[in-house]
């Protein structure tokens, strides 16, 4: 393949949109420091030196899944020893500590309990809502979303209203693993498919909502997968303008179905941050999760298109039931310094991306951070 990396360079200075052909030529061929120089003159563009935390706290109301993906470490049959459901109760208790902790933002996801109506995740949401209303609900993936429309045989649109009605603020971004089926129906066979994905994040724009995607890489996908994944999301931004941020997240493959396939090493890592930042030119965010990455490779990320290292994260369960080793959770004095060590500039933000100004555990919310902003 002939050297598209001048070429490339030169995209990137113009702010012009790179292709699929160039998104293969990054991610198979082009020397990953270099790959990481393009990604942060567009990072700094976009974002200057700020690097983005927020206080949050993690919620994941049962484990029990009527689906059995390959990769996932997490899901419970009903009758496991590990299976759990929480009660209301549960969940008034961490929204309290919530509180105690100066938290801005729950993030509610789980596994589909095959037991449980719609008015059980229903009511997830709105006890969160009326035990503290300030708190930012950032809940259920477009899986979760549309097995919700399968149960009440309603449209998803309908499924989101109800949702915002009891105090839905945003979604995630789970859920998309990788769009191209050729890959998904080995490691997701029964799983809600890419276009209703879509279809979820689609109503949700049109209703309001911001949300966040993802891509999980590093397992059965290839460098074709990856950047067709990422040419879709970029259409999509195109269409509605609500994805906040992108999250690449890395395999962890103890515990799975999958643990003969190696962990994706610390050069993979970045080479997906770095690409995803280059090619995901209409988002103003990309997310080094550093509880996927590990804090060096985190802070690492951050000077190869990254600007955001998501946040306290207490009570994160999913990563660690598949090996993750970091810790469950990073105190805010433990993000400032990770980030300081990486030479950028350490902003909490909230859900979306607007300024938390602190007295204490108590706060407000500012003006929206904005530095080149796209949207």
């Amino acid at each position: 393949m002939t050297d598209l990396l001048p070429q490339i360079e030169q995209k990137v200075l113009a702010e012009e949109r790179l292709s699929f052909e160039e998104g293969l030529f990054l991610d198979e061929q082009a020397d990953l420091h270099e790959l990481g120089r393009l990604a942060n003159i567009v990072r700094e563009r976009k974002n200057g030196n700020f690097a983005y935390y927020n206080t949050n706290i993690h919620l994941n109301p049962t484990n029990v899944c009527v689906y059995r993906c390959d990769f996932c470490a997490f899901r419970a049959d009903l009758k496991a020893d590990k299976a759990y459901t929480f009660t209301d109760d549960m969940v008034r208790e961490r929204v309290e500590e919530a509180r105690q902790k100066g938290v801005t933002e729950i993030h509610v996801v789980g596994g589909l309990h095959h037991l449980k109506k719609f008015d059980w995740y229903l009511d997830v949401i709105r006890v969160i809502h009326e035990t503290w209303p300030e708190l930012h609900i950032k809940a259920w993936t477009p899986v979760e979303i549309g097995w919700f429309a399968h149960l009440t045989k309603q449209p998803i649109e309908w499924v989101l209203q109800e949702l915002i009605d009891a105090g839905l603020g945003s979604m995630p971004g789970g859920g998309a693993e990788i769009f191209d089926p050729e890959v998904r129906e080995k490691i997701c066979e029964h799983k809600a498919d890419t276009k209703v994905w879509f279809d979820v994040h689609d109503a949700g724009h049109k209703l309001g909502l911001k949300t966040n995607a993802t891509m999980l890489y590093g397992h059965l996908e290839e460098a074709r997968h990856r950047i067709d994944h990422l040419v879709r999301l970029r259409e999509q931004q195109d269409k509605t303008g609500g994805f906040q941020t992108f999250i690449p997240l890395a395999f962890h493959p103890e515990n799975t179905n999958l643990s003969h396939i190696p962990k994706p090493s610390g050069v993979m890592d970045l080479r997906m941050i770095a690409l995803s930042r280059l090619m995901l030119d209409n988002f103003d965010h990309i997310k080094a999760y550093w509880i996927m990455l590990g804090e060096q490779i985190a802070q690492m990320a951050l000077g190869y298109g990254a600007d955001d290292i998501d946040g306290t994260v207490v009570h994160e369960i999913i990563y660690h039931d598949a090996g993750a080793k970091t810790p469950q959770g990073q105190t805010v004095e433990q993000l400032h310094r990770l980030i300081r060590e990486a030479g950028r500039e350490p902003v909490e933000r909230d859900t979306l991306y607007r300024q938390v100004i602190r007295d204490g555990v108590n706060w407000q919310i500012g003006e929206p951070i904005l530095v080149g902003a796209t949207n």
